[in-house]
């Protein structure tokens, strides 16, 4: 994770991805099963879930679509 981004982008980061994880698992995705879903890899998407890195727009929209939700659930 970058150590330059203040304090107040890495929790949301680490909302977004506690929130991505929580509705994949309540989904019943595995990660796994979630990637081949999204067309993700693995590796991005644990990224994505710890809060190391910011998701694309593109990724956004991949991960609601499996979940049969919007982005704005996603990020609120």
């Amino acid at each position: 994770m970058p150590r330059d981004a203040p304090d107040w982008i890495i929790e949301r980061r680490r909302e977004l991805g506690d929130r991505i994880a929580d509705l994949r698992v309540a989904a019943h995705y595995t990660q796994e099963s979630f990637c081949e879903a999204t067309g993700i890899s693995r590796s991005h998407l644990q990224r994505i879930e710890s809060g190391e890195t910011d998701p694309r727009y593109g990724d956004l929209l991949r991960i609601a679509a499996a979940l049969d939700t919007r982005v704005s659930v996603l990020v609120d």
